[in-house]
């Protein structure tokens, strides 16, 4: 992801864009505090105030379908078809952006008024969700999302849609997203051959007085198993709950659709996206680049890590063992991140999204501290648990290197052994990061249940 730079002319654009799309005069317009260039604006149109949402182009090279466009013609699409979606006034072509309704209401369902809303809620969610599963697939094949045919496309479309950022960004080797891919690929669920419009990246929602209000982000969205949709809202459900327990979801899901929900399957696509959203991130920590959120890569790139690891197991069958506990978490370079963390607090920032760049460097020195105090362990540890597989190696480099050549020629039989020594360095990672911000997410996974 480039830096992103928005400057007056820019939001000068868009605000006439802004006014010929709605037809009106805008009045408000305040940036979104976050990486995104994002927007929101009051539009007063013939005395009413309308609530405009801009959701600029991300810049990123990190997304399989890039074209901003498409993620508005889905959601047109969408609510053409009675789903729960913000209307698209149209697009921003300098600079790049949709302009859409602002869909009332928050995602936070503990904001609900009782646990009867939050259930209420989360069950409205699978009711669109069925319903969104059940529309024509052709309207978004003219728009340009590709329909995948036979249980193996339709199985592996994620993979697939992510495989030519992962063949452009892989810049060391990675073992153990070699190790998931191979797994998927030779396991996808050979009866499920009938295709759905998903998410992909699904429990994303807005509601306002007890009632959904839309569907949002789909700039992932594609054609492939409906079961990939329970699979990542199941994910979410650890740091944004869905108001309702997995498994009861899953069983209103089935009830619904008409067939019981094969939880076998939706651990497999669990994995699946557990497995491209690595591989999404693939490049990002060998090569970072400017202007790219380097703490919240660092985030995911662990908790999904950590993710991809529990479902494997499940799916798999095996049992992990828990590592043992680490001995060091003083580095040689101690006094010198203190140091920086003064230097860094004394910094005052200019504005808002100067404080959240502040925060940011402040949440990758925390990290970087208790690095150097584990790091050289977590080393050592990784090679020795290596070294039965692929002979004594002479670093870090080497170990990846000779571990992923075997994972690529090793049979099954090896699948139990490989799974344990990457569950080793992953929670060991755990264990030396996970109470610094950057860790905690990978500290809160949790297996959810399906049945």
């Amino acid at each position: 992801m480039n830096e992103i730079k928005i400057t007056s002319r820019d939001e000068e654009k868009l605000k006439a864009r802004i006014e010929e799309l709605v037809g009106g005069k805008v009045v408000a317009m305040s940036r979104q505090l976050r990486w995104r260039p994002s927007w929101f604006v009051d539009v007063d149109k013939d005395g009413e105030i309308v609530k405009i949402y801009v959701r600029g182009d991300r810049n990123s090279d990190v997304v399989p379908f890039p074209e901003l466009k498409r993620e508005a013609d889905v959601l047109r699409v969408m609510g053409e078809h009675g789903i729960p979606a913000p209307h698209i006034y149209g697009m921003c072509d300098d600079p790049v952006a949709i302009v859409m309704e602002c869909s009332p209401g928050t995602r936070d369902v503990v904001e609900a008024k009782d646990d009867d809303e939050r259930r209420s809620i989360a069950r409205q969610y699978i009711e669109s969700l069925v319903k969104m599963h059940q529309l024509p697939l052709q309207p978004f094949v003219d728009v340009g999302v590709r329909e995948p045919k036979g249980a193996e496309e339709i199985a592996l479309a994620g993979l697939h849609a992510y495989w030519p950022l992962y063949e452009k960004h892989k810049a060391a080797p990675d073992p153990f997203v070699e190790f998931a891919i191979r797994w998927l690929r030779s396991n996808y669920p050979r009866q499920r051959d009938k295709a759905s419009f998903i998410a992909f990246d699904a429990g994303q929602f807005m509601f306002e007085n007890g009632q959904i209000t839309c569907f949002y982000d789909f700039e992932f969205s594609m054609i492939g198993d409906p079961m990939t949709d329970l699979a990542t809202m199941a994910m979410r459900h650890s740091y944004e709950p869905m108001g309702e327990d997995i498994e009861a979801l899953c069983k209103y899901y089935g009830e619904l659709s008409g067939t019981p929900v094969d939880p076998k399957v939706v651990r497999y696509h669990h994995a699946l996206f557990s497995t491209v959203a690595c591989m999404q991130f693939i490049g990002t920590l060998v090569n970072p680049n400017p202007g790219d959120p380097h703490d919240v890569y660092l985030e995911w790139a662990l908790a999904l890590r950590r993710t991809l690891l529990n479902a494997l197991a499940d799916a798999m069958g095996v049992q992990l063992q828990a590592p043992q506990p680490l001995q060091s978490g003083v580095g040689a370079n101690r006094n010198l991140y203190v140091m920086l963390e003064d230097m860094l607090g004394r910094i005052e920032a200019a504005d808002p999204m100067a404080d959240s760049i502040k925060t940011q460097a402040g949440r990758l020195l925390e990290y970087a501290r208790e690095v150097d105090g584990f790091g050289l362990e977590l080393s050592q540890l990784a090679l020795q648990d290596a070294e039965p597989l692929v002979g004594k190696c002479a670093d870090m480099n080497d170990m990846m290197a000779r571990l992923e050549a075997f994972v690529q020629s090793a049979g099954p039989e090896h699948n139990a052994t490989l799974l344990q020594i990457f569950a080793n360095h992953i929670e060991r990672q755990v264990l030396a990061y996970g109470k610094t911000s950057i860790g905690q997410s990978a500290a809160h996974i949790r297996l959810e249940s399906f049945a």
